[in-house]
């Protein structure tokens, strides 16, 4: 990944504002979390699939951005297999660990439930570009603008740092001082990244206030962030979906609200 990589995704979802991929997901995350059923997270995860066949993402986009998402959600549906509220039948039982009728309900809605809250979130923000996220809650969420830009400042840098560890341990390399000593190889790449990076962060510091980025006035803004037609129809597709899920698990009686 480059530094100004362009973002990925169909042409129409790179024009929809940040802010409303950041809505979108939010809504949908609290639709889901606010019920421990299986039905509403399968409702939600169904009507999802038209936003993750609307990003187009290719194959290997896809499965490289939701890969965590995926072994994240079937290991803590493990867990709340082996060690969630046992209830009915029991199929296996070894010390604490135990399989029934009610943790395997359980795990199934927390496995749909990862994957429901999980998917839209890296699918909607794989397509983002940092730039355009940090006009969008500057301009649109009315964030402060000195904070955004020192994020979107230490984000970007982030991917220097990397290619900053790889030419130092290039360097070091053809100095013939890495081929033995793994340890303290590590220790004195991290000591020189660590010079480097207090270096370039002082010297941007210096020239963002130069050029007046810690002023307390109104600022200016190169590129407006602002929301238009579709930013709308897909705030409102989100809603749709949270809407549906929550309505078709209460029709259903297999709702079960998180406080109750």
């Amino acid at each position: 990944m480059t530094l100004f990589a362009p973002p990925v995704g169909s042409r129409s979802v790179n024009k929809i504002n940040p802010v409303s991929k950041l809505i979108v997901s939010a809504v949908i995350s609290l639709a889901v979390l606010l019920s421990l059923d299986w039905v509403s997270a399968t409702v939600a995860l169904a009507l999802e699939c038209v936003l993750i066949v609307w990003v187009r993402l290719s194959p290997r986009q896809l499965v490289l951005s939701t890969s965590p998402v995926w072994i994240a959600a079937i290991l803590s549906g493990f867990t709340i297999l082996l060690y969630g509220r046992p209830s009915g039948q029991v199929y296996f039982h070894f010390f604490v660990a135990q399989v029934t009728d009610g943790s395997i309900e359980l795990a199934i809605a927390t496995v749909l439930r990862g994957l429901a809250i999980g998917l839209p979130a890296v699918v909607l923000f794989v397509t983002i570009d940092p730039t355009d996220f940090a006009d969008g809650l500057a301009q649109v969420m009315k964030l402060p603008a000195r904070f955004v830009l020192g994020a979107l400042a230490g984000f970007r840098l982030v991917f220097l740092l990397l290619e900053d560890w790889r030419s130092l341990e290039r360097a070091r390399r053809a100095r013939g001082v890495a081929d033995t000593g793994r340890l303290r190889r590590f220790a004195g790449q991290a000591l020189a990244l660590l010079v480097i990076s207090i270096r370039r962060g002082t010297k941007l510091a210096t020239a963002m206030e130069a050029r007046g980025f810690g002023g307390k006035g109104p600022r200016t803004w190169a590129r407006p962030s602002r929301m238009r037609i579709g930013d709308a129809v897909v705030i409102a597709y989100g809603v749709l979906i949270a809407a549906s899920a929550v309505t078709v698990a209460v029709l259903s009686g297999h709702w079960s609200f998180i406080g109750g």
